[in-house]
């Protein structure tokens, strides 16, 4: 019923910065109020000094995508950064047996309350772990549905977000009913902004909502990846401010 376009080609490195590339994968179902909603999938790989990954927001992992991951250098930190997306990480722990898995605070209840098996070596914090501290910034958004990790890759000055700005271009979107939906919601390109039905998950966590957004102004973007549409590739400061003007105010 619902139907959205792809970001072809799906399965290959694009670089965006020196040593960080996105993924983009297939479109998903996603369960929502009983409909089945059309969501396009993108990952985050960033090389560290040392030369291995830092796998932010896995996608559904096949032989091609191996490839080009493997080609990059070797799978270290696989980061599962919010209570939506984790889904596809124990295959990647099968692929990469030797990788430590990183999840934010939630995962683990949410996946077996809808019976997906998963572990992980530890939950991320308001800090950055010590693994990437010295590359990559972070910092913790909380609330009462939906906990997410902001990362902040300093050498490229890119920031990673993940469901916090979602923003569907129209073109892409076949269902004129679902169209409607993402206008509704407050999510379309190129005024991309948080889902309405999702901000109610911080009715009570504006403060420290508010205090992350600040934290990622300071950071001073120049590139903000979204997992869910297109991302940000100028203004992101500005950017920033507009999609996350309802909880600055």
């Amino acid at each position: 019923m619902f139907t959205v376009d792809t970001y072809t080609p799906l399965d290959q490195a694009k670089p965006i910065g020196k040593d960080i590339w996105i993924f983009d994968g297939p479109v998903i179902g996603f369960k929502y109020a009983g409909l089945k909603l059309p969501f396009p999938t993108r990952m985050t790989v960033i090389r560290l000094a040392d030369g291995t990954l830092f796998v932010h927001s896995p996608i559904r992992l096949n032989d091609v995508l191996k490839a080009e991951i493997d080609a990059l250098g070797e799978v270290t930190y696989l980061i599962a950064p919010n209570t939506i997306h984790y889904a596809s990480v124990p295959d990647w722990q099968t692929a990469y047996p030797n990788a430590k898995a990183f999840c934010a605070p939630g995962v683990i209840k949410r996946a077996k309350s809808v019976g997906i098996a998963v572990s992980f070596d530890a939950e991320l914090a308001d800090t950055a772990e010590t693994e990437w501290a010295s590359e990559i910034e972070q910092v913790m958004v909380r609330g009462s549905y939906l906990n997410e990790a902001v990362f902040f890759h300093t050498a490229s000055k890119t920031l990673i977000l993940t469901d916090l700005i979602e923003n569907f271009e129209a073109p892409k979107i076949k269902s004129p009913i679902w169209r409607f939906m993402v206008k509704m919601v407050g999510t379309m390109s190129p005024h991309g902004s948080t889902p309405r039905d999702m901000r109610l998950t911080f009715a009570g966590h504006k403060d420290g909502l508010r205090k992350a957004v600040e934290t990622m102004i300071a950071w001073t973007p120049e590139y903000i990846v979204l997992a869910h549409g297109k991302c940000y590739a100028q203004n992101a400061v500005n950017e920033l401010k507009r999609a996350f003007s309802w909880v600055l105010r």
